[in-house]
């Protein structure tokens, strides 16, 4: 699996993220946590908000009983809606340590933006925790590139810490609706003019949009209702079409092919991926595998 070097991060990082949103029991949890590990994984993804803490919980004990705290580097997340105000921070870090079993957070992200709040007081309170050793960097999930400029302004002028990655949606299926209120995506223009600017690294959430890229959904457009809601319109539906019969040409699962497109952008981007079961972690890892050209990208989005 290939790795990236992230600013303020310690140990290089697994391209791909194993996100814990949906995992809800131990013995769910821990194979396939298990599995990602030994095939190269050591970036994990994980939110207060997840489960009211039960995803920090099970990160957290399978670090401990696996050994491998100091070993991996763990995304958190806090101040998702309603909480989403400075105020909660503090108390909701705490809480992850505890729940991880950890003395540091290594990325640290904001879970929404309140664009009424002035970004100087989301970045005070942040530069406070990397100071004091409890996060070692941070980031806005569902926040704006320019959200996100004018706080690395302020950061610059009051010599501060600043924002350093973003979490916004990325798939080779563009999202339409967001599945959850306050999401955005990054697959605009704009955004992608703005990484490849910056270099800031995007971790890419709901990377293989939510199942499009898999027998739930389906050509004629009768599949699941939220997937037709949020991803079904002609462009993505011919996207599903090339990459299927790509995948087919190369040995390959839909799933890993469409992943593979994520891993072959020309910026720096961290796919998450949240399976449920062993089978979706395996048609998952068929993206590592896979090398995908930039000819291959452009026609899996172009045609």
């Amino acid at each position: 699996m290939k790795t990236l070097t992230l600013a303020g991060i310690p140990r290089p990082v697994s391209q791909l993220a194993l996100g814990t949103s949906g995992l809800a029991t131990w013995e769910q949890a821990a194979p396939i946590l298990d599995a990602f590990h030994a095939a190269g994984g050591t970036l994990f993804d994980t939110a207060h908000h997840y489960g009211d803490g039960r995803a920090d919980q099970l990160l957290g004990r399978w670090l401990s009983e696996r050994g491998v705290t100091d070993a991996v580097t763990v995304i958190g997340k806090g101040c998702h809606t309603p909480h989403c105000a400075p105020s909660f921070v503090t108390p909701q870090l705490m809480e992850s340590l505890e729940w991880l079993q950890r003395d540091c957070i290594d990325l640290y992200f904001l879970h929404r933006d309140d664009v009424s709040v002035p970004v100087g007081e989301w970045v005070d309170v942040l530069d406070g925790h990397v100071r004091a050793g409890r996060i070692r960097r941070y980031g806005g999930s569902n926040w704006t590139p320019a959200r996100i400029d004018e706080a690395n302004a302020y950061a610059a002028k009051h010599g501060k810490v600043g924002f350093t990655a973003l979490s916004n949606q990325f798939s080779l299926a563009e999202m339409i609706e967001p599945p959850w209120p306050g999401c955005l995506a990054a697959s605009d223009d704009a955004s992608l003019a703005w990484l490849r600017r910056t270099g800031f690294p995007l971790v890419a959430w709901s990377s293989q949009a939510r199942g499009f890229f898999t027998d739930r959904a389906v050509a004629s457009g009768d599949g699941d209702p939220e997937l037709v809601r949020c991803w079904y319109n002609v462009t993505n539906l011919a996207r599903r079409t090339r990459a299927a019969e790509m995948a087919k040409a190369r040995g390959a699962s839909l799933a890993g092919l469409a992943l593979a497109y994520n891993l072959a952008q020309d910026f720096a981007l961290m796919p998450v991926i949240g399976p449920l079961a062993m089978d979706e972690l395996r048609s998952s890892m068929d993206a590592v595998r896979l090398e995908l050209s930039a000819a291959d990208v452009r026609w899996l989005r172009e045609g």
